[in-house]
């Protein structure tokens, strides 16, 4: 396989203490990381007001908290690039700090006014100011940190925006719980949660600006222009382009898309869901929090505990088993179960998150990475508010609803039952973008667990390797050796740098095993012996010869590997396929090819091919069909890693199939080419004539 992009994780703690032990850089991270606690839990308030304002009202309210959202995010939609162009023209401290004092006065505003025109408007407000103060910040922190240490100063600025959302929600209903408390000592706040948060929120954005004020060392220049003027619409158009192309990003985007649509729901409706099961603002705060519990979970351990699974596989089987939670959520009408739930539900919305974007990542090609990137978010953005938009359209027309049966009384309310509505069709999608993205289809989900609990499913879905592996199998006189050698010149003539090796052979010790397994003088050798033998060479094989040239960056077309022990002292000796690939697997430390070539040729053919036979090729017809059927079978099972070629055809109609192929490989574009040496002829200088005296 390719060279990956590294996954988004945490820093480590080393690393963050490095970052941390900059002095303005430590303040400017815990200015934010005070203003990130206060910003979410302002989003608790004014969604928590707008329940209130609507005085009982099912739809009022529905509409009330999704008019909240949408005015979070409408600003970003139609004004995300002009004001990161705008903001590249002023002093960037000078401009935080102007952000910071604007949004502490209109979160103070918010509850003093109290009506629903300036809660929208207020919102609306912020948010178009903080679009000024985010490209500002992000642009200042490469000034305030090494090169080296950036990506740490990221990743801790990624911990200070999300990591800070459980606080507040438990914060939140903390307040909550204590508002009567604080109410017998302030009359002003008394029985009201919302405005204490909404005023912590003022003080957190006042108390960032009093530590940007004072962070001289930000740059008073104008920052270089850190991204193209592309507006949504144009963003979507260039970046559709470049994504119908590629069924695999057609099937990340589309479970985006899905994962966003039952996101939204979940959003817009919480609060009146936490309404209908009996729940206040406390109960609403614990739910809240459980999602970024359970989405920080996701995130900061699914790569770990999900590291064997093909992340193919686990992307879509991550999105449809969120959804599946998301219609338990609405089925079981119990707060207390509800929020088990949500941080199960939050937590497979984390793997599917992290795993999509990593995949993105490796999937798109560097140079239109950054549009499918724009198009991605662009197209989240809108699928965001249309969703905010729609759902309380939906749990309002359903309205409050009470079933009795005999003895028993059932309610069913309307977030309930558009939740329950986000959560199929958030299954639907996952289950969709599972089968279009799915690799080795003729192997289930359920093997692939099974293997995983096993510790066996890592050497199919392992890590990947700089340099490109390809591997070439077949049975006897099919013409691989041939293959491998027209393979190499067509790949050198490319300008890559490549390594053509063999087993058993391939090294010093590879050619005294060889000779011990191949000649005649051997005799007689126990399976078992055989297949351990084959292992051991090629334990060596891979340390002395395919792992250098894979870590140098090179491409190793190997003339047999681990397939041949399958084929040949799996099937071809009757022991068990699957003990032969396991002692392969540890032998190799689970290598696998990026491609493995079988060249199909039926026995009687390949073996009249031969002039002479070592102690394998004279076995009888019957050993080498087996080993031709396993070979298929093998191919069957895996058709993205496996290329079967049939081996009647001529010499150059072979070739011709194998470099369409392996010209198809995403990971040959992303090798580095190392230009041919020029002959010694060419480089030598053409002596003066001699002139004669």
């Amino acid at each position: 396989m390719a060279a990956s992009l590294p996954t988004p994780s945490t820093p480590a703690p080393d690393q963050a203490r490095g970052v941390l032990a900059i002095p303005a850089f430590r303040r400017l991270w815990q200015s934010m990381a005070f203003s990130s606690l206060g910003d979410w839990l302002g989003l608790l308030g004014t969604t928590a007001m707008a329940q209130q304002l609507s005085a009982g009202d099912y739809s009022k309210a529905n509409f009330a908290i999704a008019g909240v959202f949408i005015a979070r995010l409408l600003p970003s939609v139609f004004l995300g690039p002009l004001a990161g162009v705008i903001a590249d023209k002023f002093d960037r401290r000078i401009l935080m700090v102007v952000c910071d004092v604007l949004r502490c006065a209109l979160y103070i505003s918010i509850p003093l006014v109290r009506n629903y025109f300036w809660l929208y408007a207020a919102t609306i407000l912020v948010e178009c100011v903080t679009l000024f103060w985010s490209p500002a910040k992000e642009a200042s922190v490469p000034n305030l940190v090494p090169k080296e240490k950036l990506e740490s100063a990221n990743q801790l600025s990624l911990l200070a925006a999300y990591g800070t959302a459980p606080i507040a929600a438990i914060l939140f209903s903390f307040l909550a719980l204590v508002s009567g408390a604080i109410g017998s000592a302030f009359p002003f706040f008394a029985g009201n949660s919302t405005d204490l948060a909404l005023y912590i929120n003022a003080l957190s954005f006042g108390y960032c600006a009093i530590i940007v004020w004072g962070l001289h060392e930000l740059p008073k220049g104008a920052a270089a222009k850190a991204g193209s003027d592309v507006g949504v619409a144009k963003s979507l158009l260039e970046g559709w382009r470049f994504v119908s192309t590629s069924q695999i990003v057609r099937g990340l985007i589309v479970g985006m898309v899905g994962a966003f649509i039952a996101a939204g729901a979940v959003i817009g409706l919480a609060r009146t869901f936490v309404g209908d099961l009996g729940g206040g603002n406390a109960a609403y705060g614990v739910l809240f929090g459980s999602v970024f519990t359970g989405l920080a979970g996701g995130i900061a351990f699914g790569p770990k505990v999900f590291s064997q699974f093909s992340k193919r596989r686990l992307f879509g089987a991550s999105l449809t088993i969120a959804g599946g939670f998301l219609v338990l959520l609405a089925a079981i009408p119990n707060l207390v179960l509800a929020v088990f739930i949500v941080i199960l539900l939050g937590c497979f919305s984390g793997v599917c998150w992290v795993t999509g974007f990593t995949m993105l990542g490796m999937e798109v090609h560097d140079e239109v990475r950054g549009r499918t990137f724009a198009f991605v978010q662009s197209l989240i953005r809108v699928t965001l508010v249309a969703v905010l938009a729609i759902s309380p359209l939906i749990a309002a027309a359903v309205g409050r609803h009470t079933f009795k049966f005999q003895n028993v009384q059932i309610s069913y309310n309307g977030a309930s039952i558009t939740i329950l509505i986000a959560g199929i069709v958030a299954t639907l999608i996952g289950v969709i973008s599972y089968r279009q993205m799915k690799d080795r289809p003729k192997i289930s989900i359920w093997s692939d667990i099974t293997n995983a609990l096993r510790g066996e499913l890592g050497s199919i879905t392992g890590a990947p390797t700089l340099g490109l592996f390809i591997a070439f199998e077949g049975g006897e006189g099919s013409g691989k050796s041939t293959q491998t050698k027209l393979l190499k010149k067509w790949l050198e003539d490319l300008e890559h740098s490549v390594v053509l090796t063999r087993e058993p052979g391939g090294t010093a010790l590879g050619k005294e095993l060889r000779d011990i397994l191949l000649s005649h003088r051997t005799g007689a050798i126990s399976p078992r012996a055989e297949a351990l033998l084959y292992a051991a060479d090629r334990a060596n094989h891979v340390f002395e010869v395919i792992r250098p040239a894979l870590a140098a960056g090179d491409i190793v077309i190997t003339d047999r590997y681990f397939d041949s022990s399958i084929a040949y002292q799996g099937a071809g000796r009757v022991l068990e396929p699957g003990e032969v690939a396991r002692i392969s697997r540890w032998a190799t430390e689970s290598l696998y090819p990026t491609l493995t070539i079988i060249l199909d040729v039926s026995a009687e053919v390949g073996l009249a091919r031969l002039r002479k036979k070592d102690r394998l090729e004279a076995e009888p017809l019957a050993f080498h069909e087996r080993i031709r059927q396993e070979f298929l079978q093998l191919a069957l099972l895996d058709p993205e890693r496996y290329l079967v070629v049939d081996g009647h055809m001529s010499v150059e109609e072979i070739h011709s199939a194998i470099v369409t192929r392996v010209s198809e490989l995403p990971a040959l574009s992303k090798i580095p080419k190392k230009p041919k040496r020029i002959t010694r002829a060419l480089k030598r200088k053409p002596k003066p004539p001699v002139l004669a005296e």
